[in-house]
């Protein structure tokens, strides 16, 4: 017979291979952080590519892309040990601000790179 692999399965394979609580205490705060770190990651590598085509960036455009990379990069950190600490609410608070903020400033670039 035939496992179909489905993302039901997968997901149930994965908890069930991580049922010692200790190593989830460890792993989720680095799959958490995982997340707004990947759209940091992704800000520096629109602005590296802008940089190698050759051409200025315009100041506005680079600060944006920089600043809004920082955002989602500190509350990737603000999310990890949030993960580790539950119960630290200013943490939480930080992590929200800083990824909305991060938001805010891609689409900000995002219509800047309209522009450029």
């Amino acid at each position: 017979m035939l496992r179909s692999w489905t993302l039901a399965y997968i997901c149930n394979t994965v908890r069930f291979l991580m049922a010692d609580p200790l190593q989830e205490r460890f792993i989720r705060p680095i799959v958490n952080a995982s997340y707004p770190g990947t759209l940091g990651a992704l800000s520096l590598t629109v602005y590296r590519i802008m940089e190698l085509r050759g051409g200025t960036i315009p100041v506005i455009l680079k600060n944006t892309l920089l600043i809004g990379a920082t955002a989602f990069l500190l509350s990737a950190f603000c999310m990890f040990f949030y993960s580790l600490y539950p119960t630290r609410q200013k943490l939480w608070t930080m992590t929200a601000v800083l990824f909305l903020g991060g938001l805010f400033l891609t689409i900000i670039s995002v219509i800047l790179l309209f522009f450029a």
